[in-house]
């Protein structure tokens, strides 16, 4: 039986209706097509065109562009979580001979290489791969352009050499792995690196009149993993589900949260958005967004998806210019958050209880600012501040019976119980700064010692 929550409300379809075909009519596209999923099912799609009788639906094909690169990304992960690498590694330790190969794999993920944007002329989006058939012809004579690992400079050369590196790993073209690691499992049967009937063609609308120009389609070569891929909108809705969520066929739920967390610094003046491994970060209307945006001559494509709402969206267009996807994107999302808040799951008590962490929980003092520690799943804790604005965390249990910080200024930090000679808890240490039961109390825990006369009033 189908659970009337699994359906938008007429409301919010009309909205989500009218958001698509304002962006149609104002961007002035050939067609346009959006799509929500909702806690992994896609609820709602919809398409305006410019041709009586011809709107697209969710399974017509667009190219989406730079989208690929976080399907690309994705491999890499998964190329780390089987131990075949470490982010950390150096791209010559696995794809030698590249000449900027003291660059990291997590800076080429996170766009810190400080490679070049672009390829050499000519423009790599509009003429065959054919012209660059080594790396060599992708990366020029001077690939470099900034500092490695200073700053974020968008490189799409970059996941040229991810793609390259998954082959080389791999021993299977980038095309083959893609099949057969992210798209059979996610069962994203119309996703592919050609076009597949029924598909958008690609169009460029003169900008002083209403008249329009096919642009060519090309294979990209080398460049394919930064942006070859076609898909549909109820594809990308299930990949969005899929950034969310995880699957453990593809990339386990940690992994992709390592890909959500932002990897440099965002430019200055860019303070609402950054960049992860593989993966844009924005905030927008008070949520924080994570996804990828893309374009290639005759197309443009969004991908949003808010986690903490269980609210994914896709826009696609073919055209060159004119409606921004990946805002109208955004727009999806925040319509039906805020028009069909998530339903928070039920409260429900802790399956079982551990007297010696029950007796833990409640206020405790950092000099004297009030904290307070509450249980949570798992035998995890988080310690937050009483008042006003503070450093909180929350805490995962480790098998030494202390706890690794998850989150906040304590994320990584070690939080453990230091106890008396006679087995009773003196105070918690986290990252040597000391939380006792009361403030300042007395006794040898409070670095510097406690004024032996205590607390006192103005007169004393």
């Amino acid at each position: 039986m189908t659970s009337p929550f699994e359906e938008l409300l007429p409301s919010t379809q009309r909205a989500l209706l009218h958001r698509i075909a304002v962006a149609q009519s104002e961007g002035r596209a050939p067609s346009f097509v959006g799509a929500v999923e909702r806690e992994g099912q896609v609820v709602w799609a919809g398409s305006r065109s410019s041709v009586d009788g011809h709107a697209p639906d969710a399974d017509t094909q667009y190219r989406i562009g730079s989208i690929t690169k976080t399907f690309t990304a994705v491999l890499v992960l998964r190329l780390r979580d089987e131990g075949l690498l470490d982010l950390n590694d150096s791209l010559e330790m696995h794809l030698p001979g590249t000449g900027v190969g003291d660059v990291t794999i997590a800076q080429l993920l996170g766009h810190s290489a400080g490679l070049g944007a672009e390829t050499p002329a000519p423009w790599w989006e509009r003429t065959p791969g054919s012209l660059r058939p080594e790396l060599a012809d992708v990366l020029g004579e001077e690939p470099r352009m900034h500092p490695v690992g200073r700053r974020h400079h968008y490189s799409n050369p970059g996941y040229t050499l991810l793609g390259s590196l998954t082959e080389v790993v791999r021993g299977a073209s980038w095309e083959e792995v893609l099949q057969r690691e992210i798209l059979e499992p996610l069962a994203m049967d119309r996703t592919s690196t050609q076009a597949r009937a029924p598909h958008a063609g690609g169009w460029a609308v003169h900008p002083w009149a209403d008249v329009m120009l096919p642009e060519p389609v090309e294979d990209l070569g080398l460049m394919a993993p930064a942006g070859q891929l076609w898909s549909t909108a109820a594809d990308l809705c299930r990949f969005a589900a899929f950034l969310a969520e995880g699957d453990d066929r593809v990339l386990r739920a940690a992994s992709l949260e390592e890909m959500r967390t932002p990897s440099v610094p965002p430019e200055a003046g860019e303070w609402d958005s950054g960049y992860g491994l593989g993966l844009q970060i924005v905030r927008k209307d008070g949520r924080t967004l994570v996804g990828h945006t893309g374009s290639l001559p005759g197309f443009l494509a969004g991908l949003w998806v808010s986690v903490d709402d269980g609210v994914g969206a896709v826009a696609l267009a073919n055209a060159t210019s004119g409606p921004l996807a990946g805002t109208v994107a955004a727009d999806l999302v925040r319509i039906v958050a805020e028009a069909e808040p998530r339903i928070p799951e039920p409260w429900r008590p802790l399956p079982e209880v551990d007297q010696a962490l029950l007796d833990l929980t409640g206020p405790w003092y950092w000099g004297t600012s009030s904290f307070g520690l509450r249980l949570l799943a798992d035998r995890g804790v988080e310690l937050q501040p009483l008042r006003g604005t503070g450093r909180g965390s929350r805490f995962a249990a480790a098998a030494d019976g202390t706890w690794t910080g998850l989150d906040g200024y304590y994320a990584g930090e070690t939080l453990q119980v230091v106890r008396r000679e006679n087995g009773s808890g003196s105070h918690l240490d986290l990252g040597s700064f000391v939380f006792t039961r009361e403030p300042y109390e007395q006794g040898d825990a409070i670095p510097g010692g406690v004024d032996k006369e205590g607390w006192r009033g103005l007169r004393m």
